[in-house]
C-alpha cells in the first residue's frame, strides 16, 4: 500500500470511528436525560447499546467512554490531515504518532470488548464500529514506513513548532477539544436513566402500527408458566437481574404503563441473576446479583420490596454494586436485620426461578412473558401498552 493510500485509509477509519463515537455519546446522553427513550441500536436484549452504555463499563471517572473514543479519533484526524505528507517517500513522524496513540487505545477497546461480550453478554453495534476503526488504524500505521517509536520524543518539539505555524489547524483542534470537554461536563452524574413519564404523555401509536404489531403478536408462540394470575386478566412475567442495565431501564419505563391497568394486569418478577453462585453455568460478572435477588425476596415478606427494588436499580453503578452494599441496603431500606441467617434458604427460591428460566430457554435479561408470549426485546413503553391492550381484549 502506498503512503498516500495508507493516509487516506487512516482518515476514512478515523471519520467512521468519530461518527460512531459521536452517535454513541448522543444516544448515551438521551438515555440519561429523556424519559422512556429507546435507542435505535437496541435490537434485542443481546444486541443492545443501552446494555453497554448504562453498565459500569459505559463510563470512566463519570465520563462516558465514547467521549474518550471521540477524542482519540479527533487526534488521529488532526495528525493525519495536517502532519502526514501523502507524497512523502521517506519515513515520517505522523504514522508513528498515530501508532503511539493507538497502542493504549487498543488495550482500552480490548478491555471494553471483553466486558461487553463476556461479562455483559451484549453486542453494541456502535461500539463495535469504534473497535474496528481503532484496530484498523493501528494495523495501517504499523505497516506504513515511519520513524521508530523511540525517536518520537526527540522529534516532538520540532514537529510542534512546525504545527504552530498553521494557526487554522490549531484553532480547529482547540475548538473540537473544547467541545469534547463541554460534552463530558454536560453529562448527568451517576448514570441513572431519566424517570419515566406518565402514560398519558406517551407517543400515540398510529392505527397502522397497531395493526402490524397485533398481527405480529398473534403469531408468537405461547408458553405455559406456573404463575398464579391472582385474578388478573393479563400476567406479565419478567426474568430479571438487578445488575442488568436494561432491567433497570424497563423497570422505570414500564412501571406507569403497568399501573394504569390496575388489578387487570399483574407483574410477576422471576429472578435470573447472571452470577453462577445461584445460577450455575451463567456468569456475567454481576457479583451482587444473587444477593440482590435474595434481598428482594426477603423484603417482599416485609412489604418493602418496591422500596428496595427502587434503590437497587438506582445504584447499579458505576461503581459496580457489591454484595456488602446490597446487605447494607437490605437493612437500611428493606428493614432486613437477619440477611445472613435467611440467605441460604432464600437462595433456593432464586435457584428455582433460574431453573424455570432454563426450561423456558431464557438466556438474557430482561425477558418478558405476556400471558405466556415471549418478549425478548426492549420495546418502547407505548408499544408495551398496545400489547397489554391486545391481551385485555381477548
Amino acid at each position: 500500500m502506498t503512503n498516500a493510500a495508507s493516509r487516506l485509509l487512516v482518515i476514512i477509519l478515523a471519520v467512521a470511528g468519530l461518527a460512531a463515537a459521536a452517535t454513541s455519546t448522543y444516544v448515551h446522553y438521551r438515555l440519561l436525560t429523556v424519559p422512556n427513550f429507546t435507542s435505535f441500536c437496541d435490537v434485542n436484549a443481546t444486541v443492545s447499546c443501552t446494555q453497554a452504555y448504562l453498565s459500569p463499563y459505559g463510563e470512566l471517572g463519570g465520563v462516558p467512554v465514547a467521549i474518550f473514543g471521540a477524542a482519540y479519533f479527533v487526534a488521529v484526524l488532526a495528525i493525519a490531515v495536517a502532519g502526514w505528507r501523502p507524497a512523502g517517500a521517506a519515513p515520517q513522524s505522523a504514522p508513528s504518532y498515530i501508532l503511539a496513540l493507538s497502542i493504549p487505545a487498543l488495550a482500552f477497546v480490548a478491555y471494553l470488548a471483553y466486558a461487553a461480550f463476556f461479562i455483559l453478554n451484549a453486542f453494541c453495534i456502535l461500539c463495535a464500529i469504534t473497535y474496528v476503526a481503532v484496530i484498523g488504524i493501528a494495523l495501517v500505521t504499523w505497516r506504513t514506513p515511519r520513524v521508530p517509536l523511540g525517536a518520537i520524543p526527540s522529534r516532538a518539539s520540532n514537529d510542534l513548532s512546525v504545527a504552530a505555524r498553521h494557526p487554522i489547524g490549531l484553532i480547529a483542534v482547540v475548538v473540537i477539544a473544547a467541545g469534547i470537554i463541554a460534552a463530558a461536563t454536560a453529562f448527568p452524574k451517576g448514570g441513572v436513566p431519566a424517570a419515566a413519564v406518565a402514560v398519558e404523555a406517551l407517543p400515540i401509536v398510529p392505527d397502522a402500527e397497531r395493526a402490524k404489531l397485533a398481527q405480529w403478536w398473534e403469531l408468537q408462540p405461547k408458553e405455559i408458566l406456573p404463575v398464579d394470575a391472582g385474578g388478573a386478566k393479563v400476567v406479565v412475567v419478567k426474568f430479571n437481574d438487578y445488575q442488568c442495565p436494561l432491567c433497570g431501564l424497563t423497570y422505570t419505563a414500564y412501571k406507569p404503563v403497568l399501573r394504569q391497568h390496575g388489578g387487570a394486569v399483574r407483574l410477576v418478577t422471576k429472578h435470573f441473576p447472571l452470577e453462577n453462585e445461584c445460577n450455575p453455568g451463567v456468569n456475567a460478572g454481576h457479583i451482587a446479583a444473587c444477593e440482590a435477588a435474595a434481598a428482594v425476596l426477603m423484603a417482599r415478606a416485609r412489604g418493602t420490596e418496591e422500596k428496595l427494588e427502587d434503590w437497587l436499580f438506582a445504584h447499579q453503578g458505576p461503581p459496580i454494586l457489591t454484595p456488602e452494599q446490597v446487605k447494607t441496603a437490605a437493612r437500611d431500606v428493606g428493614g432486613i436485620t437477619d440477611f445472613d441467617a435467611q440467605y441460604a434458604t432464600v437462595l433456593k427460591q432464586v435457584r428455582e426461578d433460574a431453573v424455570l428460566a432454563e426450561k423456558l430457554k431464557v438466556n438474557s435479561t430482561p425477558t418478558f412473558f405476556i400471558n405466556g408470549k415471549r418478549l425478548t426485546q426492549h420495546v418502547a413503553p407505548q408499544y408495551l401498552n398496545v400489547l397489554l391492550e391486545i391481551e385485555l381484549k381477548r
